[in-house]
């Protein structure tokens, strides 16, 4: 159980971290589309950090979440630098380059772990943020490739 709580501790550093870094970049751009995407990333982000620390709270309670389908659009994409002048489009391949990240430690964590419920937990979190990226896929590909509607 202890294992346990350090591994939902981390999560909850990184989903705040991600928060800060959402708000960080909500604050740097003039452009408000880019700054109403980045504050509904943030505020996506503090949900998951709460429903993390519901975890902490109710201990025993198993991490549960639905395997989305990866487009792997992420992966094709060049991690944009953050900018007062970035596009939208822009913004979302950086939303989702972040989640990628966070989605591939998980599983590398996972791969890792020769604790049968380490290795679960590590796999329900990339699923967490597999989930994120898939939207913000999804985000990407009908703001980039408008002429595909």
């Amino acid at each position: 159980m202890n294992e346990y709580r350090k591994i939902l501790l981390m999560a909850v550093n990184n989903e705040i971290e991600a928060y800060e870094f959402y708000e960080g970049a909500a604050a740097k751009t003039a452009n408000k589309a880019l700054k109403s995407i980045f504050v509904e990333l943030a505020d996506e982000e503090l949900k998951h950090q709460r429903l993390l620390e519901s975890f902490l709270v109710e201990e025993g309670k198993k991490l549960k979440f639905a395997e989305t389908a990866d487009y792997k659009i992420a992966e094709t994409v060049e991690l944009p630098r953050l900018s007062v002048q970035m596009s939208f489009v822009d913004a979302i391949a950086l939303a989702m380059k972040k989640e990628e990240e966070a989605m591939t430690m998980y599983r590398n964590f996972a791969e890792a772990s020769s604790d049968p419920e380490q290795k679960e937990m590590f796999t329900q979190l990339a699923r967490m943020e597999q989930g994120h990226k898939t939207r913000l896929e999804a985000l990407y590909t009908d703001t980039a490739f408008v002429e595909a509607w």
